[in-house]
């Protein structure tokens, strides 16, 4: 294989999005790839590509495209061949890949909390009553107004400078920011608090690094193994399940996250109407080996739970 491996004049091209976070994302695979084959980082070249979701930001997500708004550009660029991989934040990837690519390969995961950003506040404990708090996410959006019906929130899209800027501005007084973001980022003197996941449960995939490749190249695919990190696959594969047997858009507030517990794997579950007013959850222990039929099996118990009435918002 030696002598497939790129080189400082036949580079491997890394695709991503230019914010600061995926940058940095796609540096520390960069890193990740050239330990792992001695080479130099040369051999290596960052493709910045501009999607959709980065030149929108005026409106939600939800009304815009949902997920695949962040991701359809590098995707396009990898089958054209423009690009070898594209580096990708998981919980934004849609759960189907285009024919001709495929998503199998996760660097070790990052701190899966939410972090509570404010300059004046403590904790949500500490927002008085009507309070305006900014966020672009459903899920969070959704925990907040379950627990906390009594704030406003208002949409904050942007990067993470962008957001911690509206903070400083005044534009509301306190927001959410992933703390896997905060820390590849290294950002000095942010206030904030991590949320423990039992009071707001995660994003499906947070905190997780995914990079794509084309089905067909066998160089790339023996050259990603080596980099693979094999927990996160498993936590993955059970989250993403249960994310696509509920609804893999932006239009539904889930949440989901495994935890390995030795031989076994903890699944919890949470979908949410989107104002807040109610929220249906389930917790489980299976066999790790289990965990993607636990994912769909906890999806049908919630939907059945549900019931219709609970997505009626859908159909308005």
């Amino acid at each position: 294989m030696a002598n497939k491996l790129p080189t400082p004049t036949k580079a491997l091209k890394i695709g991503t999005r230019g914010s600061p976070l995926a940058l940095a994302q796609a540096y520390e695979t960069r890193e990740r790839l050239s330990k792992a084959f001695d080479l130099q980082f040369e051999a290596f070249e960052i493709v910045i590509i501009k999607t959709t979701g980065d030149r929108v930001l005026d409106r939600p997500l939800k009304d815009i495209g949902g997920k695949g708004l962040f991701t359809r550009e590098i995707e396009e660029a990898l089958l054209r061949g423009d690009i070898d991989i594209a580096v990708h934040s998981m919980k934004d990837m849609p759960v189907d890949q285009p024919i001709g690519l495929t998503l199998e390969t996760y660097l070790p995961r990052e701190d899966v909390r939410d972090a509570f950003i404010s300059p004046r506040a403590a904790g949500l404990t500490d927002l008085a009553e009507g309070t305006v708090v900014g966020t672009s996410s459903l899920r969070r959006r959704a925990q907040l107004l379950y627990k906390r019906p009594d704030l406003q929130v208002v949409e904050f899209r942007g990067n993470m400078q962008t957001r911690l800027k509206k903070l400083d501005d005044g534009v509301a007084e306190a927001t959410f920011l992933a703390m896997a973001g905060l820390n590849r980022m290294k950002i000095p003197k942010v206030p904030m608090y991590a949320i423990g996941v039992d009071d707001m449960l995660p994003a499906v995939a947070q905190g997780a690094i995914g990079i794509e490749r084309r089905v067909d190249d066998i160089v790339v695919a023996d050259m990603l193994s080596a980099i693979h990190d094999g927990p996160t696959g498993q936590r993955l594969k059970a989250e993403r399940a249960f994310l696509t047997a509920l609804d893999g858009s932006c239009e539904t507030p889930i949440a989901g996250l495994s935890e390995l517990q030795g031989s076994t794997m903890r699944l919890r579950g949470e979908v949410l109407r989107p104002d807040g007013s109610d929220a249906i959850h389930d917790d489980m222990v299976v066999p790790i080996e289990d965990g993607a039929q636990a994912g769909k099996e906890m999806a049908a118990k919630l939907l059945e739970q549900a019931g219709r009435g609970f997505f009626d918002w859908r159909e308005s």
